[in-house]
């Protein structure tokens, strides 16, 4: 047996040499995953074992041999998340990443593994390119958890442009669309067309209005909220995912009556907390319903392939027409991120409602044109 500084070296009986060292936190025996068959072979991979001690890369080989799913699973289970980020989340493991790569040891994932996984998915043809990305952006973050937890030496994740989403430019809809399709829809969702339209809400935030949210003497409506439907057809009601998300937004002019009416005929009740927008039996609106209905709607109107969250891309777009600054757009449509937020919380009201008010110029205009 050869001693050294670190570690030890024996020949066995098959004349391989055996390596071994001391684990640095336990003190326990810990042996080469293979024997070699030179010495020099066996004093070099003791060397590359302590050179990672002192740098701090040192990975215990059992650690290692967590799979991918069983840390994937902790991972997830350890995790704050909305319960439709879950959703997502356990959705892109179970059907894109775990299926190829869940078996697959963790300290043994390489930028290979991943890349060949990446590569083959994409060849599929299902799921498309930007789910490939969301799927390779949460494959990457959970690694990097995994990093930080010292589980493995480096992120196997690192194909550039991988994680970026390359979605389609979204349709903006004209004046005359927007109110062609609200003049198409079941007339209890005419006016949650209209405020997705001409407000830029978030379908969850129009959900999740209730009558105390809604000033119509003032022309706005308060967002602190938004509803969430989960695949097991749970609601769920919380706050924005951002302080930026919770606002006030005014209602251009030319949109007030038709909530004044919609609070009328078709709300869930005249109490404060009851909601704004409901079934036909007064319960919450079911996603599904009021899906059926836009596709009704929209093919009605000859504007097949156009989705309802097009509605706040085209309520962006109506407002930038206007004038109002990039501040003012975010502060109307509660899009941004943390840092975003502090930027742009000095958007002032008034100029908000000015927005507002020249949003209805816009139709006024179109109509003495007519």
């Amino acid at each position: 047996m050869t001693r050294r500084d670190f570690g030890t070296v024996r020949q066995l009986p098959s004349g391989r040499w055996q390596a071994r060292y001391r684990h640095p936190r336990t003190n326990e025996r810990i042996l080469a995953p293979t024997t070699f068959k030179m010495k020099g072979d066996a004093n070099r991979w003791l060397a590359a074992i302590q050179r990672d001690i002192e740098r701090g890369t040192w990975i215990d080989p059992e650690w290692g041999e967590v799979t991918l799913r069983v840390y994937a699973s902790s991972w997830l289970m350890q995790r704050t998340l909305r319960p439709r980020t879950v959703e997502l989340y356990q959705g892109l493991l179970e059907r894109y990443i775990l299926p190829g790569l869940g078996r697959s040891a963790l300290g043994d994932l390489s930028p290979r593994e991943v890349r060949s996984w990446h590569v083959a998915l994409l060849k599929r043809g299902t799921p498309g390119p930007v789910t490939v990305a969301k799927a390779y952006r949460l494959l990457r973050t959970i690694c990097e958890t995994a990093l930080s937890d010292e589980l493995i030496a480096r992120n196997p994740c690192n194909l550039r442009g991988a994680s970026v989403e390359h979605s389609p430019e979204r349709p903006v809809l004209s004046v005359a669309e927007v109110e062609a399709v609200a003049g198409a829809i079941e007339e209890r969702y005419r006016a949650l067309v209209l405020l997705a339209a001409w407000c830029g809400l978030r379908l969850g935030e129009a959900l999740a209005l209730t009558r105390a949210d809604v000033d119509l003497e003032e022309g706005s409506v308060s967002i602190d909220k938004s509803a969430a439907e989960l695949k097991s057809g749970e609601r769920i009601v919380g706050p924005p995912k951002t302080k930026a998300g919770i606002r006030k937004v005014f209602v251009p002019p030319h949109v007030v009556p038709a909530l004044a009416q919609h609070l009328e005929y078709f709300s869930g009740g005249p109490a404060p907390s009851d909601l704004v927008f409901t079934g036909t039996l007064g319960q919450p609106v079911r996603r599904g319903s009021l899906y059926t209905a836009w596709m009704r709607a929209t093919k009605a109107a000859g504007m097949d392939g156009v989705r309802i969250h097009d509605l706040r891309h085209t309520g962006a777009t109506l407002a930038a027409a206007t004038g109002a600054s990039t501040k003012e757009l975010m502060n109307r449509l509660g899009h941004a991120s943390s840092d975003a937020a502090l930027r742009y919380q000095h958007a002032t009201k008034d100029r908000d409602a000015a927005s507002a008010a020249a949003l209805t110029e816009l139709v006024e205009r179109r109509d003495d044109n007519h």
